[in-house]
């Protein structure tokens, strides 16, 4: 029972050390830093572009640092359970690898590329076994020679799994509404499904002398305390022909298959060392073959988000408004108001003057059938009821549908573009032609 205490004790004095340690990285405070700023900078975006604010960027940034909290708890618990080892050295080289690819994407910002490339970089290190073993050089080589790059890419693939089941849980919450620029000079609706979770992780020291033995037998080896390592996961796609809750399904499967297969990767490299740099290969192939093959499945598919000859389709519904009490969703076709059928930009808001103290509404729901919804219009109701409509296919000004780099979300860039006249002109001029079923999200 003594023996029992005691190992308690030195576990509970081992997490309460670690965490101390983690409050004094500055990495973990980069991570918080950087998704405040995104949150920041996409409630610009939607300001300049529906010109209301669809989200609370301080709600949003809370919303992630506790969900990334809680999925820090399982994670580190998983970590410690299989022997993941991190010296603490790596941690520094880990997020400086980070940072620098940071600059060139912000999806980069991702645990699988930084370990993918310093497996690399081992391989190729240990071509030259008697080369940097001093200075600050040889600080960085030993700390990338003492890695385990075949437990790191489990975490990673665990990691994966993570993001699979945030992406699941939260969803459609994730979308920011967009106008984008589409086929033939046409603007078309779309999202912007893009999340960031900073995850403070404990790993244990490698094994080394003095560092104890575990009360069980790891798989992957491990001494006895532990070292912190935050990390940052997340994603970002765009999509004009899905639903954002179908769009945030299809991405939580591909990172849960992608998790699976690196997982499976990770443990053939840690059985046979040889295949460590296969491994190191797939976490940065996966990846970027999810964002690749998300974009090719986009050019497939006909815009979700464009007005149909009689109506006018709803992008996105403000939270706590008229048109959300009404059971108003994103995706759903307004086809009249007060008896007005809706066949112009103008329609809405002459069907509403109509009527100012009440409103009927016949609205075309996601499955092509009609419901009847009526409510009364009081002071401080928005004008629109809370709907926010796809564009107009002329409408002069678009997001960019590339994600903001690192340097536009400090500085609050929205990205959004003002079309030339040319280009405004000739989508007016193609505005009366058929539009494509869409597609069915």
């Amino acid at each position: 029972m003594t023996d029992g205490l005691n190992v308690m004790a030195d576990w509970l004095t081992t997490w309460g050390t670690a965490s101390l340690k983690l409050l004094i990285q500055p990495y973990y405070y980069i991570a918080l830093l950087f998704v405040m700023l995104y949150y920041r900078r996409q409630l610009a975006q939607e300001r300049d572009l529906i010109h209301v604010k669809l989200h609370s960027w301080g709600k949003e940034a809370w919303l992630r640092i506790w969900s990334g909290l809680a999925a820090a708890l399982p994670l580190s618990l998983a970590a410690v359970g299989l022997g993941i080892t991190l010296p603490p050295a790596a941690v520094g080289l880990i997020w400086a690898v980070s940072l620098l690819l940071m600059l060139f994407r912000v999806r980069y910002l991702c645990f699988a590329y930084a370990i993918g490339i310093l497996g690399i970089a081992k391989f190729v290190l240990s071509f030259f076994p008697d080369t940097l073993q001093s200075g600050w050089a040889g600080t960085v080589a030993g700390a990338l020679r003492a890695m385990d790059i075949p437990a790191l890419l489990v975490l990673a693939g665990l990691l994966h799994l993570s993001e699979a089941l945030l992406a699941r849980w939260q969803g459609a919450a994730l979308a920011t509404p967009l106008f984008l620029a589409g086929k033939r000079g046409k603007v078309v609706g779309g999202y912007r499904l893009e999340a960031f979770w900073p995850v403070p992780l404990f790993l244990l020291l490698p094994a080394g002398p003095g560092a104890g033995e575990l009360p069980w037998q790891p798989l992957l080896g491990g001494g006895l305390g532990l070292v912190a390592l935050p990390v940052l996961i997340g994603f970002s796609d765009v999509t004009q022909g899905l639903l954002p809750a179908r769009k945030a399904t299809r991405i939580s499967g591909r990172l849960a298959l992608a998790g699976l297969a690196l997982l499976g990767g990770a443990a053939l490299a840690a059985w046979w060392s040889p295949l460590t740099l296969p491994a190191a290969l797939l976490a940065l192939l996966l990846r970027e073959g999810l964002f690749h093959y998300g974009a090719l499945e986009e050019r497939g598919l006909s815009p979700a988000f464009v007005h149909p000859p009689a109506g006018r389709k709803v992008l996105a519904v403000l939270p706590g408004s008229p048109a959300e009490e009404l059971g108003i969703r994103p995706g759903e076709v307004l086809l009249k108001v007060n008896g007005m059928l809706l066949t112009g930009p103008a329609a809405l808001h002459e069907a509403l003057r109509m009527n100012p103290a009440f409103c009927k509404l016949e609205v075309q729901n996601l499955a092509g059938e009609s419901k009847y919804l009526q409510r009364a219009i009081y002071d401080g109701d928005h004008h629109q009821l809370g709907m926010i409509l796809a564009p107009q296919s002329d409408e002069p000004i678009t997001a960019g549908a590339k994600p903001p780099g690192i340097f536009g979300i400090i500085g609050r860039k929205t990205g959004t573009l003002r079309r030339r006249p040319a280009e405004v002109s000739l989508a007016r001029g193609q505005a009366d032609e058929p539009v494509r079923k869409p597609a069915k999200g």
